[in-house]
């Protein structure tokens, strides 16, 4: 007997069976690719890190250039030194420090859980950086970074990304050029930790002027540019007490 492919019953039929062999599949997929995915996430955190720091493979005034993937391993054991964990007032070494998720640790804080904090010290050139990750809120979604300081407190380097900002807008923080202005500015202002601030109407476009806490915003960026201010403002408060522990040496 032919199937009467007219009837709403055969097209609901058809779209449930499609569904549950493309949900099959899909599941599949995702379970076979579970490895390669955390091994890529492990992989560009770890080249994130290093590019705060400035252990990259810029050229140039070009575009932003990563350790390749295939020298990123090594590269992390060679510069990162060490990893901890700030939680509460206890200080603990973990290796895999770099793998905490700051969004679930930022939910445990909100339930009135201890929150992990992780940082890392690096050493290049005979000089200690000291790499804290952050997290925020741009225009559409997330945005988070790296951003490394040294002894001083003087920015070494930043990394930046996000989740879903407007591309030629607000995407342009994890562009080089604007990533670059942070170099040399202070996340202190006398004694009080500020962080920095991406300041529309900044007095100096060139970012030549290092000791005012600002870099210039990025046109037609402004909550974007906002959402990286209080990221960093609100990374630097958590991290304030492990940070005065190392002016003060």
């Amino acid at each position: 007997m032919a199937i009467n492919t007219e009837k709403n019953t055969y097209t609901i039929a058809f779209a449930a069976v499609m569904v549950v062999i493309v949900g099959a599949l899909l599941a599949f997929m995702a379970s076979a690719l579970s490895a390669k995915i955390s091994e890529n996430e492990r992989l560009e955190k770890q080249q994130n890190i290093l590019y705060a720091m400035g252990v990259n493979e810029n050229e140039g005034a070009g575009s932003v250039s990563f350790i390749g993937t295939d020298k990123v391993a090594e590269a992390f054991n060679t510069y990162i030194k060490e990893q901890i964990i700030l939680e509460g007032d206890k200080i603990t070494k973990d290796p895999n420090a770099y793998l905490i998720d700051l969004k679930k640790e930022e939910t445990n804080a909100k339930a009135g859980k201890t929150r992990k904090l992780p940082v890392f010290i690096g050493e290049k050139d005979n000089k200690e950086f000291y790499i804290i990750p952050m997290r925020g809120k741009g225009l559409w979604d997330a945005i988070w970074g790296f951003v490394a300081v040294d002894k001083n407190m003087i920015v070494q380097g930043v990394y930046f990304d996000h989740k879903g900002e407007t591309p030629g807008l607000g995407a342009n923080i994890k562009q080089r050029y604007f990533m670059d202005d942070f170099i040399g500015e202070s996340i202190l202002n006398n004694d009080n930790y500020v962080g920095i601030t991406v300041a529309k109407g900044n007095n100096d476009p060139t970012n030549e002027i290092k000791d005012d806490n600002e870099v210039d915003a990025l046109a037609g960026a402004t909550i974007t540019g906002d959402g990286v201010s209080a990221m960093i403002k609100q990374s630097v408060a958590l991290y304030k007490p492990f940070l005065q522990t190392i002016a003060s040496n």
